[in-house]
């Protein structure tokens, strides 16, 4: 089973959400591979640059081409969710590859959008180290959403 683990990295407190998920999956019996966009060091040249914006949007739609799943870290600031983990979620659910979702602050709501697309909803990241994810379960989002 091959997870790609979209999230935002930009701050400590994210960087913090994404490690506990990178943990969690690493210590899931039915994850074989995980590709997290945080650890991935393959780019050798400069960020930012033309260059490095279709290396990296090539590795990471390429990725989420080979994964059997999507892991998301949902992260709000103040109902806005990080364009790049969005344009992720859609582009796996366009191409049918379950999504789960993970969303620590619950005080946040959902997009409608996201809340549509994801298979599996969780508030703990704790759960993503048991998550069979040879069978998910289909675990509707049902709070608040926008």
């Amino acid at each position: 089973m091959r997870i790609y683990l979209a999230g935002p990295f930009f701050s400590d407190e994210q960087i913090a959400r994404v490690a506990k998920l990178e943990q969690a999956l690493a210590a899931n019996p039915s994850v074989d591979e995980v590709f997290s966009p945080r650890l991935d060091k393959s780019w050798t040249g400069e960020e930012g640059t033309p260059a490095w914006a279709d290396y990296i949007f090539k590795m990471d739609t390429s990725q989420i081409d080979e994964a059997d799943a999507l892991v998301v870290v949902h992260d709000y600031l103040h109902v806005n969710m990080d364009s790049g983990t969005a344009f992720e979620v859609g582009y796996a659910y366009r191409s049918q590859t379950p999504i789960v979702v993970v969303q620590e602050l619950t005080d946040e709501p959902v997009n409608l959008m996201i809340g549509q697309a994801l298979q599996t909803y969780l508030t703990d990241p704790n759960e993503i180290a048991t998550l069979d994810f040879n069978n998910l379960p289909t675990i509707p989002y049902e709070g608040k959403t926008f």
